[in-house]
């Protein structure tokens, strides 16, 4: 546990997967079919106090529901790539448009179409609901699962590293 907790201490960026991550492995689909996901609360805080820290945050998803890039705009979320059907080329987008290095960044996924991205990254992590691909790559593995706080578990670990996660401005919005 303590090499990760060295590695969380480099972190200056996080991607997520939505489906099986931000989202659970369900979703509800309407007669038109739209997909209606639901999200876990506790992650979208801390999604948005890791914004207020400075963290760049992405979402990668294949997904391409006009709800998913509002849900993250309105946590302050500027880099949502929808329709991703090769998550490569989004991540690298991203690294470039930052200037970001690999080992910065921590990415979160579930399933096959994240494996690729999680092989480069310095921390690839999952929720315990992840396929077992990706579970055999990552270097964290959540105990919580997709949609019920994984992300807020792998968020407040990586603050937590860098003594940035009660600070002041925790208690607020």
């Amino acid at each position: 546990m303590e090499y990760i907790k060295e590695a969380f201490t480099h972190i200056k960026a996080f991607i997520f997967d939505v489906d099986g991550v931000l989202g659970s492995d369900k979703v509800l689909l309407t007669s038109d079919g739209e997909m209606l996901r639901t999200m876990n609360i506790k992650d979208g805080f801390a999604m948005q106090y890791a914004i207020r820290k400075g963290y760049k945050i992405a979402i990668i998803t294949g997904g391409n529901s006009a709800s998913i890039k509002t849900r993250f705009e309105n946590l302050g979320i500027t880099d949502i790539y929808l329709r991703s059907n090769e998550k490569i080329e989004n991540y690298l987008d991203f690294i470039k448009k930052y200037g970001i290095k690999d080992e910065e960044v921590l990415y979160m996924g579930d399933d096959l179409p994240d494996y690729v991205v999680m092989q480069r990254v310095g921390v690839s992590a999952c929720p315990i609901t992840a396929v077992d691909e990706v579970k055999s790559i990552s270097k964290y593995i959540s105990p919580k699962e997709g949609g019920n706080g994984a992300v807020r578990d792998i968020l407040e670990q990586v603050l937590k590293a860098q003594g940035r996660w009660m600070e002041p401005d925790a208690v607020s919005w």
